[in-house]
């Protein structure tokens, strides 16, 4: 995947047409490495890193409810949701505006033309605390709720899948393979939210 050192307009449209799409058309997912640099990513984990000590993140709902199964056993993350205009959270709204210009330029190629607007940001904490957590296999949008493509932009530097677990995989609809992307520091996740995409997030045995 290409590694992006100095994002101009013109470099998130070339990305998002010779990257982005051509691999969403074809896998349903794509990611890309070295999005935003040492600098501007290590200012974004700087924040929610300070949202967490200031107690912004709690903890985290499931939608709907599950019959006997207790909240843990499904997610134990801490979150918060942000729009990015929020005091605080400067560098996350430049990482937004990013993310709305390449979708923008995906959307006029892709099947959801009518995407229009985009939901408020999840920031997501696994802490040792909260023990080894992750996502039981979903879909984002089982239901057709409006929902067309997940962003996730990684945040955790000198990760190694192998001890600190935490990968994410995905089943995409009508392939012999699933796919695993490891969380690591600077990358930029797109999938289909539909059930094209089933997914999961592996334990995790480190903060992520």
């Amino acid at each position: 995947m290409p590694f992006i050192e100095h994002v101009s307009d013109a470099d998130l449209e070339r990305l998002a047409l010779e990257q982005v799409v051509p691999a969403l058309q074809d896998f349903g997912f794509c990611y890309l490495d070295g999005v935003l640099g040492e600098v501007a990513g290590g200012a974004v984990l700087q924040q929610v890193i300070d949202m967490h000590r200031a107690g912004v993140l709690q903890d985290g709902l499931l939608v709907g409810s599950v019959p006997g199964v207790h909240r843990s056993s499904i997610r134990g993350d801490k979150i918060a949701w942000v729009s990015g205009a929020e005091r605080g959270c400067e560098a996350i709204n430049f990482l937004l505006n990013m993310i709305d210009k390449m979708i923008s330029v995906c959307a006029s190629r892709l099947e959801s033309k009518k995407i229009r607007e985009r939901s408020k940001a999840m920031v997501a904490a696994v802490t040792l605390e909260t023990g080894q957590a992750g996502y039981v296999k979903h879909v984002d949008n089982p239901n057709s709720d409006g929902r067309c493509i997940t962003c996730i932009y990684y945040l955790n530097k000198d990760w190694s899948a192998k001890e600190h677990g935490g990968i994410l995989r995905i089943f995409p609809e009508g392939m012999s393979f699933v796919a695993d992307i490891e969380p690591l520091f600077d990358r930029l996740l797109f999938f289909w939210s539909d059930r094209r995409n089933p997914h999961e997030v592996q334990p995790s045995f480190n903060t992520r």
